[in-house]
């Protein structure tokens, strides 16, 4: 393989990465009032506790219950898509990938088995189903 080869894989996977930031910060723009950083870190352990008890239920789907392990593992993994060192965007794309999952848990599981799960208060099951709604365009 040669040098050019190479560096031009290596651009087009910055390229594709360069996307993917400013599409994560236009929606992060676009959409502030989705959840807020102190709401998320407030849900965060709540959260977590729903995705380990929706992917052991065996009454969920399989494909669900592997979406919801594999986002277990990201969430847990130090390595992100975005480092969160990098202001607003940084926490934003461990959000919109939560929100996105849980969109498609709510999608095929219902949103009933959700509420089964959530250890949380009820304004905190507020927040998590308003997140992973799709937002409405007028």
């Amino acid at each position: 393989m040669s040098w050019e080869t190479v560096a031009g894989i290596v651009a087009g996977v910055l390229l594709a990465y360069a996307v993917l930031l400013f599409l994560l910060w236009l929606y992060a723009r676009r959409h502030p009032e989705t959840v807020t950083m102190k709401d998320a870190l407030r849900l965060l352990p709540d959260l977590l506790r729903l995705i380990r008890r929706l992917a052991a239920d065996r009454t969920v789907a399989v494909g669900v219950r592997i979406r919801l392990v594999l986002l277990l593992a990201y969430l847990l993994s130090p390595i992100d898509l975005v480092p969160d060192f990098i202001p607003v965007i940084g926490y934003a794309d461990d959000a919109v990938i939560v929100a996105l999952v849980l969109r498609s848990v709510i999608k095929r599981a219902g949103e009933d088995a959700v509420r089964r799960h959530w250890p949380g208060s009820p304004a905190g099951l507020d927040v998590i189903l308003q997140a992973a709604r799709p937002v409405r365009r007028m």
